[in-house]
């Protein structure tokens, strides 16, 4: 009988103990996955302190300063960031399919030929980097809508998904565009950053014919790579495939997606609409590989513009008037098929 006890404490204590090791094994990655994935919970638009706070020393990182247009172009970025908040612009909201209010600004265009939605970057706002092209846009005949990503801007949200339920988002906004559409005006999704990973991704699902094309200007091939990218280029870091394991692990418990949700890989391989890449050589923030990966991927029909010079969203800051012609060229390809 006192064997038998003393077997009893010996599996329990092996059983807390291995609990005990594996909890702090875990435990190395939940920082790095709330530092890059937590914005702070928004209800109504506004956010947390702590998620504020998370923002301000995300950006205070070299690598982000330095891939930022303001970096080298402040002026142009604060002069279109400018023209679109003096804009009369029309608010349009959806909810997303896990309950969030995401928000959107609605630019009409006079004779408008085509529709463009501008999916943002990582933590960014409707009118931050994005912004650039869209006075040139809107005085082409597009109405534009941009959109705050969940999480930022006016958008509600809690964790930042990679594009994994950012895909699912526009497809709302799709929907939405359609519905309000009686011209049947061609829609192109135009991303940037991870703006453009999501809206590579929503092209992988069926889309409404009205959907004529996408742009994808510095997008990323896959979270995972993304991590791996910045742990090796920015911190020297080349061996985190097991903090990543446990990245995965708490995107699936606390944000309700998993990395494999944001690899392009199918997507692309599904797709069927145009795209045109856009990629800054000079990238240090989302590397030129990741581009060129989803470029090769891709088997509709496909353009790919490199900007000798250029760093993260600088392409059209650094060569516009060859950007604004490839969009051009772009729309006038998509609406002959």
């Amino acid at each position: 009988m006192k064997n038998t006890k003393n077997s009893s404490l010996k599996w329990f204590a092996c059983g807390a103990a291995i609990s005990v090791g594996s909890g702090i094994f875990l435990s190395f990655g939940w920082p790095f996955f709330y530092f890059i994935t937590y914005a702070g919970k928004k209800k109504n638009g506004q956010p947390t302190k702590d998620g504020a706070e998370k923002r301000k020393k995300w950006f205070r990182l070299k690598h982000t300063t330095i891939n930022h247009p303001k970096h080298k172009y402040e002026k142009e970025y604060n002069a279109t960031k400018a023209w679109c908040e003096v804009q009369e612009m029309q608010d349009r909201y959806i909810h997303s399919t896990d309950g969030y209010k995401l928000h959107a600004s609605y630019l009409p265009a006079k004779d408008a030929k085509r529709i463009v939605l501008l999916s943002h970057g990582y933590r960014g706002t409707r009118f931050g980097s994005i912004a650039h092209i869209a006075p040139y846009l809107h005085e082409h005949q597009c109405d534009l809508l941009f959109i705050d990503q969940r999480c930022c801007g006016e958008s509600e949200g809690e964790y930042i998904t990679f594009g994994a339920k950012e895909q699912l988002d526009i497809l709302g906004w799709i929907r939405k565009i359609n519905d309000n559409n009686p011209k049947k005006l061609p829609i192109y999704l135009y991303g940037q950053s991870m703006g453009a990973t999501s809206v590579i991704l929503a092209a992988g699902h069926e889309l409404p014919q009205e959907v004529k094309g996408v742009i994808a200007d510095c997008g990323f091939h896959s979270m995972k790579q993304q991590l791996r990218d910045i742990a090796s280029g920015w911190f020297h870091l080349h061996y985190v495939e097991l903090l990543l394991w446990r990245v995965d692990i708490f995107c699936r418990l606390f944000a309700g997606f998993s990395m494999k949700e944001t690899d392009t890989t199918k997507a692309l391989q599904e797709n069927k609409l145009p795209i045109l890449f856009f990629h800054g050589e000079r990238d240090t923030y989302v590397w030129p590989e990741n581009t060129c990966k989803n470029f090769e991927l891709c088997r509709a029909p496909k353009e790919l513009m490199m900007v000798p010079g250029a760093r993260h969203l600088c392409s059209s800051y650094a060569a516009p008037e060859r950007y604004k012609k490839k969009l051009s060229q772009f729309f006038k390809k998509c609406e002959m098929i």
